[in-house]
């Protein structure tokens, strides 16, 4: 079997829409970029390279350490989608054309993959996700340990029941903010700080808006499923209305933190993420059409809200760690 490595980078870009028999053709590599969502390990990137460049910052850099975090992250969220999926699927959540299985492969509950393989392939991911935090608690200690098991809890609980009760967005700004980033920062240092954590916060807001807008896309069928997301709990106005208050409360939070002193000026070249906002915001503020606009993309149908979420985080992710790697030539 020939690798498909064009696919590669696609997957990596964008959730790909494909048929059975395309999915089929696909290198095991490919199959796994397409089966994880790998387009999202992006905003996990950009947590670990926070958290490193902060730590750069007082001189604690280590080449080493920060690829195995991003290594370690990024197959720990690739593990979680895996898991999301299956046990979706084995509740009967994904059955009849659900939302997940419009606008990417459902392996399990499409029948490419078997429940078996799926998980061979989860435990698999999941071991290499759990050396990496072997390898790095050998090298930084024993906080590292505390955080794979936190991490890992929030791995397994995500999807059920966490996703059931509200709280799965709220895991998401704690897990891509003070877990992701304060943790590689701890990892660089060996220590633990809240002023990191609160700075990796503030970058989370982005992630948790891109799931509060995919979680706003389905929110019929959630409701329907009796998945109690907080965009069920609050209905559809609300939910976007709290999305256009997360957009521009890390604005507001990021110039607050240069003005304090916590970051230093260069990082007010987020504010260059503005018009990206805008235009999240813009879209926020009308209710969401039912069928695709004319304007969208029909390969990223019908995640519309979480799209335009999307690349808004993208911008501003971009900006928040150029930001930080400017602030470095900054004495």
């Amino acid at each position: 079997m020939s690798l498909n490595i064009s696919i590669w980078g696609k997957a990596l870009r964008t959730v790909l829409k494909m048929s059975d028999e395309e999915f089929k053709r696909l290198d095991p590599v490919a199959q796994w970029l397409v089966a994880t969502r790998s387009a999202v390990f992006l905003m996990t990137f950009f947590s670990a390279t926070i958290g490193a460049i902060l730590a750069a910052a007082d001189h604690a850099f280590s080449w080493p350490k920060y690829l195995l975090c991003a290594l370690g992250l990024v197959l720990a969220h690739a593990t979680n989608n895996l898991v999301n999926d299956y046990t979706d699927a084995a509740r009967g959540v994904d059955k009849d054309n659900y939302f997940r299985t419009m606008y990417g492969p459902q392996v399990v509950e499409m029948g490419l993959w078997s429940k078996q393989k799926m998980r061979a392939v989860i435990a698999f991911t999941g071991l290499l996700a759990a050396l990496c935090g072997l390898a790095l608690f050998a090298m930084s200690g024993v906080g590292v340990l505390w955080l794979t098991l936190i991490g890992a809890f929030f791995v397994m609980c995500y999807t059920w029941p966490l996703k059931y009760i509200g709280l799965g967005e709220p895991t998401v700004l704690l897990v891509w903010g003070p877990l992701m980033v304060a943790g590689t920062y701890l990892v660089m240092t060996g220590d633990w700080s809240w002023k990191i954590a609160a700075i990796g916060a503030v970058y989370a807001i982005g992630p948790t808006t891109v799931l509060f807008g995919k979680h706003t896309d389905k929110l019929p069928e959630d409701k329907k499923k009796k998945i109690h997301t907080l965009p069920v709990i609050l209905g559809e106005p609300k939910a976007r209305a709290a999305v256009i208050g997360m957009l521009i409360s890390q604005l507001i939070l990021v110039t607050l933190l240069v003005v304090t002193g916590w970051l230093k000026f260069p990082m007010l070249i987020f504010l260059l993420g503005i018009p990206a906002v805008i235009k999240a915001v813009k879209v926020f503020s009308k209710k969401r059409p039912t069928t695709k606009p004319k304007d969208f993309p029909a390969e990223h149908w019908p995640t519309y809200l979480a799209g335009h979420a999307f690349r808004a985080n993208r911008v501003t992710g971009s900006l928040f760690a150029l930001g930080l790697l400017l602030s470095l030539l900054v004495k």
